[in-house]
């Protein structure tokens, strides 16, 4: 690549990035970065800065040099937010080894990227893939160019995290893999679900599995503050946890207490903890899932940007979607979900119980601007498959011969009995979400789980997020240009959780790249018919090796889990 004066090739060999320069007249010495890295094992990295006077021709700095793969013509972005820029890309041991023109270079692997962008690999810090063990491939996330997964999130993980993670790497997966730890997993574990404050003995329990997860390998701690047993516990506990994953060099991710009626309380609550515990925070898949308090995105930007100028490291995620999903018991008072299956269907089959409980839902759909349950669709329904797809009011209408409210809430209770439902919500406004996604602090994250192809009726963004992103808000509506909406999905979230040397194409790092089409990159998932891969990704890399070849998965399992402490500098 050329730049007024100069002309720059960066090279790496197996154990040092150095970028020369050819200097004009005059200019006679440059700072150079070099990073020694073991291109397998634990991800230790070693930094040495080198002070050096550099005086090579381009050509000392690999033109002719044979490599493993070479990526040619393509539009390199990389993960930076700088502008696109036509380069070639080469790799060698899992790592990038150089990025320029690179025309007398060779390798027996050969990528024809013209016409294409070429950008790091995808980080999606916010996704349910906690089972990656079972379905290792995880091609939904890989079609859509995410090659680093982050688990663990809404307060839910696996406990004990070692095993978990010694599973995953025995499963060799075809993607990275990093996990939190989650605080309702570490809280049942301690309490079950208790709807009352830890004692101190309960508490010192709960820090304890938390510091542990933390040195098998955790990023940091997870909340899930609208679901049980994390809702019943104090501001105080959630402190005093996400310390001791600040102390170990983790962040706070929460999913927060709630996301539309009392947003900004909420934010400010997420920012109370991170500022006490001294840690790092993530706004967990930002919106306002409340009609009658759309518009608050304002806002709650507005307390972002003001922690950030206090100094604090705050950040967010969002899915490009306005539609949630998480589970049908959300939607129920969370007292009335407390101490398991057995106490809750004894409360809603005790008749001034559930009238208690049915007039407290009504009231809490109406204080969201909603009247009635038609919001509410059905992603997955064990018991009976037909009702996936249908809202609640349409399932009463079908199956009751009425879908007056008092049906709807019948149906729910008769679902929530049974164990329950996976759920998709339609509550949330585009003005909301163009205005988050313009927030140069908001990384996207799909909230996705591991799905199985036709299986139930999940969310689309499993299937299509990034795409989502690159096709109808980068390229079709132009919210955002096409190298922040990399940036987001790169670099932003790699230096949040830490991970050094993901993120950004540059020499010496992780060769994790997915190569697309922006003319073609699009989301085919809708929430009617989700199972469907994106387009306009023609090949993906993990660690190096392709996993994704011309569009089609090569069966490669290249993927790494990614320890929590292995990058923090």
């Amino acid at each position: 690549m050329k730049f007024a004066n100069t002309t720059t090739v960066t090279t790496y060999t197996k154990s040092t990035e150095i970028t020369t320069m050819k200097p004009t007249p005059g200019i006679v010495s440059q700072l150079s970065t070099c990073r020694a890295f073991h291109a397998f094992g634990r991800f230790r990295v070693a930094r040495v800065v080198l002070l050096a006077t550099l005086l090579v021709a381009p050509a000392a700095a690999g033109q002719g040099r044979s490599y493993d793969l070479l990526i040619r013509n393509g539009t390199v972005v990389d993960g930076t937010g700088a502008p696109g820029r036509r380069a070639d890309v080469a790799v060698e041991d899992g790592r990038i080894a150089g990025i320029g023109s690179l025309a007398d270079a060779r390798a027996p692997v050969e990528i024809d990227a013209t016409g294409l962008v070429v950008a790091p690999g995808f980080i999606d810090v916010h996704t349910h893939a906690d089972d990656l063990d079972e379905q290792p491939q995880a091609e939904h996330f890989l079609r859509m160019g995410v090659t680093t997964v982050v688990a663990g999130n809404c307060g839910g993980s696996s406990l004990p995290l070692g095993e978990a993670l010694a599973k995953i790497e025995r499963a060799r997966p075809a993607l990275n893999y990093a996990t939190l730890v989650g605080h309702n997993t570490v809280r049942r574990a301690v309490m079950d679900t208790a709807r009352r404050p830890a004692t101190a003995e309960e508490l010192e329990q709960m820090r304890g599995l938390v510091r542990q997860a933390m040195r098998d390998g955790a990023v940091g701690f997870s909340t899930g503050l609208q679901y049980v047993p994390g809702t019943y516990a104090p501001t105080t506990e959630i402190v005093e946890l996400a310390t001791v994953a600040g102390a170990e060099g983790g962040l706070y991710a929460s999913h927060m207490r709630n996301e539309g009626t009392e947003l900004e309380k909420a934010v400010a609550e997420a920012l109370q903890v991170g500022e006490a515990a001294r840690c790092p925070v993530q706004i967990s898949h930002l919106k306002v899932d409340s009609p009658a308090n759309w518009g608050a995105s304002a806002k709650a930007l507005a307390m972002i940007d003001a922690a950030r100028r206090k100094g604090m490291d705050v950040q967010a995620d969002q899915y490009a979607y306005s539609a949630a999903s998480s589970s049908l018991g959300i939607r129920f008072p969370s007292w009335a979900l407390e101490g398991g299956q057995d106490a809750i269907d004894k409360r809603l089959d005790d008749p001034d119980t559930w009238a208690r409980i049915r007039t407290e839902m009504r009231g809490l759909i109406r204080e969201r601007g909603l009247e009635e349950y038609d919001f509410a669709v059905v992603a997955q329904y064990r018991p009976d498959p037909t009702r996936n797809g249908l809202s609640i009011k349409q399932i009463a209408r079908r199956e009751k011969g009425t879908d007056d409210l008092d049906t709807q809430l019948e149906v729910m209770r008769e679902m929530l009995r049974a164990g329950g439902a996976s759920m998709v919500y339609h509550f949330m406004s585009e003005s909301d979400i163009t205005r988050i996604m313009r927030h140069p602090y908001v990384a996207f994250a799909s909230d996705s789980s591991l799905n199985r192809l036709n299986e139930g009726v999940p969310h689309p963004r499993g299937y299509g997020n990034t795409a989502r992103v690159l096709g109808r808000y980068v390229r079709d509506e132009k919210v955002i240009a096409l190298a922040e909406a990399v940036r987001k999905m790169t670099s932003l979230p790699a230096a949040h959780f830490g991970f050094g040397d993901r993120g950004v194409l540059a020499a010496g790092r992780a060769a994790d790249v997915v190569i697309f089409d922006p003319a073609r990159v699009a989301d085919t998932a809708t929430y009617e018919k989700p199972h469907q891969y994106a387009t306009g990704f023609a090949h993906v890399l993990v660690n190096g090796l392709p996993v994704i070849r011309d569009g089609q998965m090569t069966g490669a399992r290249a993927g790494r889990v990614l320890r929590g402490g292995a990058y923090r500098p």
